[in-house]
């Protein structure tokens, strides 16, 4: 070998001939490329050649198989920077080892200097101390300024020292726009010096470069300057440079910013260690935090484990590739092999995840030396963060994105308890056919990923659905689904839960949380506690005037039930009213054909045509009726009054008084939303002589009027609300004015109209005609005796006219009789021992025509809020001795809890016991009440759904099979001042309003009238033993819901969708079922959480001016004709032109439409039927009737005297005793004096 490089080193100093010369050009071209070679190996080679060009053809051949192989690796042009070919790696690695070890020399340095120079001012210090101490009331001022001047300047410097690090810190801190900006800065230029690491990687590991040529240099050489004014930066303001000096990002700084300095310098570069550049990349997930992009922990932690996976990966790469492409130092560079940067970075993964293909594999000593250590610390960092990686990105939500709202579409947002039930209810209401084209989308969100039933849901409607996972109470949530442009966001309720209280909190958090992030939403959620509302009006942006709204599921479900005991069946149409229904036809005739047919109606919402206006109610109702077949039971009416001009009132069945202004909205029953836009397409001169309701449509017209109308033509259609008198009469407009009014009637000339103030047009009317209801009453039905302080003539009770009357004058201003309000009857508070009965007390009280409420509960028990079923049974718009005496009978402990909501109202008992003791049963007569509840308030408290309401059940099937003897007879019900057949059915004075058909005797306890509260739908099957109804048919189609009988809070889901495309619905239903809740009751109970009790004013009496729901009798009375085979229109229209009472339904017998009689006493509802739909003599007839302010007057004085004796007295409240002989002989004798009386009142 020494002889080889001797003769090598003698040919390539000559010019070299032929093989030699070229075996030399070879040899320097191969050095130039890899700097590999050194002198001696290059003399070698050429003497080798030179001995093979006189050698043999054989021996040539095996003498230039080297050769072959060194023409393999890549060969540059370039001149090289140093003749000899030696290598200068050493030079870079030198210059960052010097510079770490330097530097760090120094920081140790310093500290040891420092340590020690305190440790000695340490010790002058405490003797200079001690000599201040012993000497300081002897030294004067001056000897001590000197010192004080050196403090005072060691002061100043550090001053100035502090501020610089602050500014530094401040500059790498990225809390300011400056700071991150740089911070943002360093990493995208490391990042761009790892991509000229990548780009260099393909050269050779140590090449001659200009600088002045090689433009990647020069950019890299930008790169490392700007890298080490920000060292600076960092150094400056780092508390403790000694960890400062052996950081990561320190430590990458000395070992590729000073071999930069190095190759411009030597004019050669190396790749070195400049891939440690890649270790930059762990700061990732910082940067994308300083951004703000990142802002959840999983992605934070994803983030993390993929900058560290990644660098780690790239940088041991960098060293494969290094230490591959040079060799063994020892091994003279000899063992190298020509590998990529990406053929390592291959060959690491494959080693990190334990494969080993085999294809690329480490040759020299210090790569397999490396991958030894690597592949430990690569394995378990492969082992831990690669699944923990792939759990992440697997477990990003898959609903996690953002809506994107559509252009011209509106959205609402959905949230609360959100699963398949409630969800597919919502939808199957909200997406129903029957509504007009419903352009909204549905945006669910909830936190809870869905189940693979409600994802197949969500797909099926997936045109108008998207579910989001997040929660309301998260802000960026609410952005991800656009809250601030939905046009609603509807708030679900879980109606099973086991505490209803909290999960009124939280949907009161989820309505704070919306409202904070966007004030003006509109909310509609649903309460389960009435008592809750009253956290909604603490929220600032809280509304109602705004469309927000409350749907307190159980003041709505007490108050139909309430209704159920006024008018049995009630609740069953007016659940079946505001639910979206399709047709479903039925040939056969059955009860459910009829009942089907009115289970497709819903309510309905549409202005008025200008046809109507100046005609009264009850005309335009019977207009609609006949022709446009509609039925219109409301309006919304503006008052023309100054005070209430501004606000608007919902009024059901208002009267003749009142006059259809322009632009009145209209509250319809009907079967499809296009049927209702009749009502506003009418025109008279063009539909007058139209027969067929579907062919009134829109007329040219109608345009014409809309147009041409001016406002001076609409003002005079009001009343001027500076006089109060109609635009014609009074004197304040002007004559130019006036005289433009006239000209515009005379070319226009259309219906007159005066729609006065209610107060006058009332006034007027009442002196024009006698009341038709009750033309003269004297004695009710004698259920009660004569008293001495009652007056046979007292004069009408009209709260319009009450400043004429001095004796109820008198009597109001002394007793407190309503709620301040005036909507409710109201007494003074009574302790709860005074109204409990004993067994033997409740058995000697003769009860009829009362309501039992049989309550399941205890002392753990949640509250059901029993207030809600009392107040409609407390309306004010029942005369006192109308009002049904409530019996409740249940647990004391429970009732006790109930009782600060109950002890404000009159005639109500309680009997300690269970609703499962037959004994309890009886001596509270609940034969012969009205009606009897069945509630319960353990329903939830169960997981087994099919156990929920067991105690509902068992307690009506106990009733159901109760038997009872003939002894007590025929008692005569007052309720609602109804009369029962057979009982002084010819009193001139009755109102044609008779009550439920009771018999004879109850003798078995199915004919008890029973409406019972279920939790789960299913169960229904077990209240009715005689039905065939299958389990899994829907609620509605099953048979004691059609009879009224049975109520399930799962109807009232409907309302949701019912309140958001029109909110007068609710304030309708709400009206209807609660016996006139207003949001100033509201208001009020929120602060006392009780009824306040007010003095009557003609304000609050006018209140008791309103309708109420009641049943009508065809087997008797004036109506008696049209019952036997009669048309119901006909009986719509006579009942609205002679009483003014609005008719809606029927109450029929399951049986009546069979040819044989039948013994079966159930009902069912039948909904708005047509015109020419027959009747039978049992029908009970829904309607709405006028409040009878001459109802009372007899027994205004004995309601009245003894309602202050209610609460000294339990068992004189509801005793209704047998009547006596003096008033039976009052009553006419014979049947033709009844049949002459009725006509007479009749067509009178």
């Amino acid at each position: 070998m020494a002889n080889g490089g001797g003769g090598g080193g003698g040919s390539s100093s000559g010019d070299g001939g032929g093989g030699g010369g070229s075996s030399l050009r070879m040899s320097s071209n191969i050095h130039a490329n890899h700097l590999s070679l050194d002198a001696s190996s290059s003399s070698s080679s050429s003497s080798s050649s030179s001995s093979s060009s006189s050698s043999s053809s054989s021996s040539s051949s095996s003498v230039h198989e080297p050769k072959m192989d060194a023409l393999i690796i890549p060969v540059t042009m370039e001149v090289p920077c140093d003749s000899r070919g030696q290598r200068m790696w050493w030079a870079f690695l030198a210059s960052s080892m010097v510079t770490f070890f330097g530097g760090l020399f120094i920081i140790l340095l310093w500290r040891t200097l420092k340590y020690l120079w305190t440790v000695c001012c340490h010790c002058g210090g405490k003797t200079k101390e001690a000599q201040k101490i012993n000497n300081g009331s002897s030294q004067a001022d001056g000897t001590l300024k000197p010192v004080d001047e050196k403090e005072e300047a060691v002061a100043a410097e550090v001053g100035w020292m502090t501020s610089v690090k602050d500014w530094a810190g401040v500059m790498i801190s990225a809390q300011t726009l400056t700071g991150r900006v740089l911070v943002v800065l360093v990493f995208a230029l490391s990042i761009g010096a790892l991509v000229i690491y990548f780009i260099d990687s393909s050269n050779p590991i140590e090449s001659c470069q200009n600088f002045y040529r090689d433009f990647t240099l020069q950019i890299d050489m930008a790169f490392n300057v700007f890298f080490l004014l920000y060292f600076g930066l960092r150094f400056i303001a780092a508390n403790d440079k000694l960890w400062f000096w052996l950081e990561v990002n320190s430590v990458v700084d000395f070992f590729t910013v000073p071999p930069v300095f190095v190759s411009v310098y030597l004019n050669r570069s190396w790749l070195g260690l400049r891939f440690l550049r890649a270790l930059r990349l762990i700061q990732f997930s910082e940067i994308l935090q300083f951004l703000n992009i990142l802002k959840t922990s999983n992605s934070i932690k994803l983030v993390n484990l993929l900058s560290i996976f990644i660098s780690t990966w790239l940088t041991a790469a960098g060293f494969i590739h290094l230490v591959e492409n040079s060799g063994d130092p020892w091994e003279n560079f000899q063992n190298n092999q020509a590998l990529t940067y990406w053929e390592c970075v291959y060959l690491l993964m494959v080693t990190m995840s334990t494969v080993g293909y085999g294809d690329v594999y480490a040759k020299t000593t210090l790569g397999r030396l490396f991958m030894v250590f690597f592949i430990l610390g690569g394995l378990a960092m492969f082992a831990s963060y690669v699944p923990e990686i792939i759990e992440l990105i697997g477990n990003r939500k898959k609903y996690g994105g953002s809506y994107s709202a559509v252009s011209g579409r509106k959205h609402i947002v959905v949230c609360g308890h959100i699963t398949l039930e409630s969800v597919s209810n919502f939808l199957k209401d909200f997406l129903h056919k029957d509504r007009d084209d419903v352009n909204v989308e549905i945006v669910f969100l909830h936190n809870i990923s869905p189940n693979l039933e409600l994802e197949a849901l969500f797909k099926r409607h997936f045109t108008q659905v998207e579910f989001y996972q997040g929660s309301v109470l998260n802000p960026h949530d609410l952005a991800r689904v656009k809250i601030e442009s939905a046009d609603a966001c509807l708030i679900l309720a879980n109606k099973y839960c086991a505490d209803p209280d909290a999960e009124d909190a939280s949907n009161i958090m989820r309505v704070i949380s919306i409202k904070n992030y966007h004030p003006r939403i509109r909310i509609i959620t649903q309460m389960l506690q009435y008592h809750n509302k009253a956290h909604l009006l603490n929220i600032p942006s809280w509304n109602w005037k705004e469309g927000d709204d409350a749907i307190c599921l159980a003041e709505l479900k007490l108050g139909f039930i309430a209704q159920s005991c006024l008018a049995q069946g009630l609740s069953t149409m007016l659940a079946n009213l505001f639910s979206m229904r399709s047709f479903i036809k039925i040939e056969e005739d059955t009860w459910q054909k009829y009942y089907l047919e009115g289970v497709s109606n819903e309510m309905y919402t549409e202005y008025l045509s200008s046809a109507f206006v100046g005609l009264s109610f009850p005309t335009v109702c019977e207009l609609c009726f006949v022709k446009l077949k509609l039925l219109m039971i409301a309006i919304e009416y503006k008052s023309a009054n100054r005070e209430s001009r501004s606000r608007k009132r919902i009024l059901i069945n208002p009267g003749n008084h009142l006059k259809i202004q322009e632009g009145t909205l209209g509250f319809f029953i009907a079967s499809d939303a296009k049927e209702v836009k009749r009502a506003f397409f009418y025109c008279k001169a063009c539909h007058d002589d139209i027969t067929d309701p579907k062919r009134i449509k829109k007329c040219g017209c109608k345009r014409l009027i809309y147009s041409k109308m001016s406002i001076y033509k609409r003002m005079r259609r009001a009343c001027c609300f500076d006089c109060g008198r109609s635009e014609r009469d009074c004197s304040c407009m002007s004559g130019r004015v006036r005289g433009n009014v006239d000209t515009l009637e005379r070319a226009f000339p259309l219906s007159s109209v005066s729609v006065n103030d209610c107060s006058t047009s009332f006034r007027a009317f009442e002196d024009e005609q006698p009341s038709t209801l009750s033309p003269k009453k004297k004695q009710r039905n004698g259920g009660m005796r004569n008293s001495p302080s009652s007056s046979p003539k007292l004069m009408r009770h009209d709260p319009l006219l009450i400043p004429g009357n001095d004796q109820i004058d008198n009597m109001d201003s002394n007793v407190k009789k309503y709620d301040s309000t005036g909507m409710f009857h109201w007494c003074a508070p009574k302790e709860i021992e005074k109204v409990i009965l004993t067994r033997s007390e409740a058995a000697m009280t003769v009860l009829s025509g009362h309501v039992v409420v049989c309550i399941f509960g205890d002392v753990s028990s949640a509250l059901i809020g029993l207030r809600n079923l009392v107040m409609p049974l407390r309306a004010s718009n029942f005369h006192y001795h109308e009002l049904k005496h409530i019996v409740f009978v249940g647990s004391i402990e429970y009732l006790k809890r109930e009782w600060e909501t109950l002890h404000n109202f009159p005639k109500v008992s309680i009997l300690p016991g269970t609703p499962l003791s037959r004994a309890d049963l009886r001596a509270v007569n609940i034969n012969l009440c009205d009606m009897c509840v069945i509630l319960s308030a353990n329903q939830n408290n169960i997981d087994d759904t099919s156990l929920q309401d067991k105690e509902c059940i068992l307690a009506s099937l106990n009733i159901k099979s109760m038997q009872f003897d003939d002894s007590i007879g025929v008692l005569q019900a007052n309720s609602q001042g109804f009369t029962p057949p057979g009982m002084d059915r010819s009193s001139p004075d009755n109102s044609p309003v008779h009550g439920m058909l009771r018999q004879p005797s109850i003798t078995t306890g199915v004919n008890i009238p029973i409406i019972t509260e279920l939790v789960n739908d299913t169960n229904v099957q077990f209240l009715d033993q005689d039905d065939d109804d299958d389990p899994d048919t829907e609620l509605y189609l099953t048979q004691p819901f059609a009879c009224g009988t049975a109520f399930a809070v799962s109807v009232l889901d409907s309302l949701m969708s019912a309140t958001y495309f029109n909110d007068n619905i609710l304030t309708l239903i709400r009206t209807l079922v609660t016996g006139g809740a207003t949001p100033e009751l509201e208001a009020l109970i929120a602060e006392e959480n009780a009824l306040r009790g007010g003095y009557s004013t003609p304000q609050t009496l006018a209140n008791r001016d309103r309708c109420r729901v009641a049943q009508l009798a065809l087997l008797d009375g004036p109506f008696a004709d049209l019952g036997d085979g009669g048309c119901y229109g006909d009986l719509f229209c006579k009942a609205l032109k002679t009483y003014n009472m609005l008719c809606f339904g029927i109450y029929r017998l399951r049986d009546a439409h069979l040819s044989t009689p039948s013994q079966c006493t159930k009902r069912y509802v039948i909904t708005n039927p047509p015109y020419e739909f027959e009747l039978v003599p049992t029908d009970l007839i829904f309607c709405l009737m006028q409040f009878d302010h001459n109802a009372g007057q007899s027994r205004a004085s004995l309601s009245h005297s003894s309602h202050s004796s209610q609460s000294s007295s339990k068992k004189s409240s509801s005793v209704h005793s047998i009547p006596s002989t003096a008033n039976r002989q009052n009553r006419p004798k014979s049947r033709e004096s009844r049949d002459k009386q009725k006509k007479e009142m009749v067509y009178r």
